[in-house]
């Protein structure tokens, strides 16, 4: 395997983002087939050949009871509205699998998918209108009743707009709940709600019935009648690869290949905001913001520190506003920017951060986020981020990812070996070994020798959104990363 020329042809692939399909998008736009909308039939077809052994719809791993949920609720309401009674054989057979994924909410370690305190209970109430499911999560709407209160009281003028977070989730509002949209200031340029496939399903659905912008939208980002979790994702793609690729030796071609993505990321960036998922994406965040702050500063084009600064509260750096809680990983990619950045490490807001992060995994030797499935992620970025920096916060670290690779030179959290976990623990110590050593070369041999027999996708799916998904070319480019870093550490 060719690592150069591999990772050659991935930044010419970098572009508006590339994202497995999901079952819980891709179960809203099956809703569209009650219009006789041919996406809507697909999608339809394609939800019916992608049942779980279990019942269940979702990822079959790694195992994760909010995603098998929220995934499976709307799956089951989309079936239950066609009046089928095959399909009706299906939903019938998710009764017991649901009620399991909502029993072991508490289980999941890195807590809830995105929106869940807003959309489950609209979900839960639709498909017991419809009689899909029977009194399955009661309990779940009682304990997410007054979060999504909460969350509802804290809209600017109490409306939902494509300049907050929740549009994202504008599903939540369900067939009853128009009220809450703001539907003059709600829709994109390019015809979607807030980048989110589900959220455009249901506008076309429900909020202006067959709007051709949406449906066009969801036509474009269709590929055999699934849909991802969001799309484009323009800057996340091509700012996370780059900060994968800027840890190893980048020779001139690769860096000839990432200029046309770093002049993007460059004329995106907004003064005193910085960035967010995507170029037109109107709300901002403290994650996107700081790795494009750290990766555009390592290639030379330094930009203003204030837009990172932008988003530091109190005790942390939020990532947005009217967050329910604070995200570790942005807080992590924050310490990075400010690194890049010069900042010493006694300096208030960077000391902020480490507090911060010390206290919020208590007794753990890792960290969890909101944003990733795995302790891996935050955890190897934590390391890349601190070393040199502050070692101390990251000792603990550094030997429990020792300690948990397994006997095939593997890692994986639950119970399933990856490639993307593997990836992260190689980077981590590859740096970890190049500022303090001590790293034992069979460590990095048996990784390095798994890794490269598991480099290609598909990979499960570990990031968390609405549901988890993965972002395959930012998971690629952290196994090229990896495998190269290694290399430059066994010469």
């Amino acid at each position: 395997m060719d690592l150069r020329q591999e990772t050659y042809d991935l930044l010419q692939k970098t572009g508006p983002g590339r994202m497995m399909p999901t079952d819980y998008d891709t179960a809203w736009v099956a809703r569209l087939a009650e219009l006789g909308e041919p996406i809507g039939r697909r999608a339809l077809d394609w939800i019916r050949g992608h049942q779980l052994a279990d019942g269940t719809w979702g990822a079959p791993q790694p195992y994760y009871h909010h995603d098998r949920a929220v995934s499976t609720l709307a799956a089951v309401t989309a079936l239950a509205k066609q009046g089928d009674p095959v399909d009706q054989a299906r939903v019938d057979r998710a009764q017991e699998g649901l009620q399991q994924a909502l029993e072991g909410l508490d289980a999941d370690p890195a807590g809830e998918t995105i929106g869940f305190e807003m959309i489950v209970p609209t979900l839960l109430n639709e498909a017991q209108s419809l009689g899909a499911i029977d009194h399955q999560g009661v309990e779940v709407i009682r304990h997410l009743t007054p979060k999504r209160s909460a969350k509802l009281s804290a809209l600017p003028e109490g409306m939902i707009n494509r300049f907050v977070t929740l549009a994202f989730s504008a599903e939540m509002a369900g067939p009853d709940g128009i009220q809450l949209l703001d539907v003059e200031n709600l829709q994109e340029a390019d015809g979607s709600i807030s980048f989110s496939p589900s959220a455009t399903a249901y506008y076309a659905l429900y909020v202006c019935r067959r709007d051709q912008e949406a449906l066009e939208y969801l036509q474009r980002i269709a590929s055999n009648g699934s849909v991802p979790n969001v799309s484009p994702f323009d800057i996340f793609e091509p700012a996370w690869i780059l900060w994968n690729l800027k840890l190893i030796d980048m020779d001139d071609e690769m860096d000839a290949l990432c200029q046309p993505h770093i002049d993007f990321l460059e004329d995106a960036w907004l003064p005193g905001q910085g960035a967010g998922f995507a170029a037109d994406y109107a709300p901002k965040d403290a994650d996107g913001t700081s790795v494009v702050f750290e990766v555009l500063d390592h290639f030379g084009r330094p930009l203003d520190l204030e837009a990172v600064l932008h988003y530091e509260s109190p005790y942390y750096f939020r990532c947005f506003d009217l967050e329910s809680t604070p995200s570790v990983s942005a807080n992590i990619h924050v310490l990075g920017a400010l690194r890049q950045a010069g900042l010493a490490p006694a300096h208030p807001s960077v000391d902020k951060v480490l507090y911060f992060l010390d206290k919020i995994r208590a007794d753990k030797p890792f960290w969890l986020d909101k944003w990733h499935a795995s302790p891996y992620y935050p955890t190897a970025h934590a390391v890349i981020a601190s070393v040199g920096y502050d070692n101390e916060i990251i000792d603990k670290a550094v030997n429990w990812i020792l300690k948990t690779q397994e006997e095939n030179g593997s890692w994986g959290f639950y119970n399933l070996p990856t490639a993307e976990e593997t990836a992260y623990c190689l980077q981590a110590l590859a740096i970890w070994n190049r500022r303090k050593g001590g790293v034992p070369r069979h460590v990095f041999e048996r990784g390095a020798a798994w890794l490269a027999e598991h480099t290609e996708p598909p990979y499960p799916p570990l990031w968390i959104g609405k549901c988890l998904y993965c972002p395959v070319l930012v998971v690629r480019s952290a196994v090229l990363s990896a495998l190269m870093l290694v290399d430059e550490e066994l010469r």
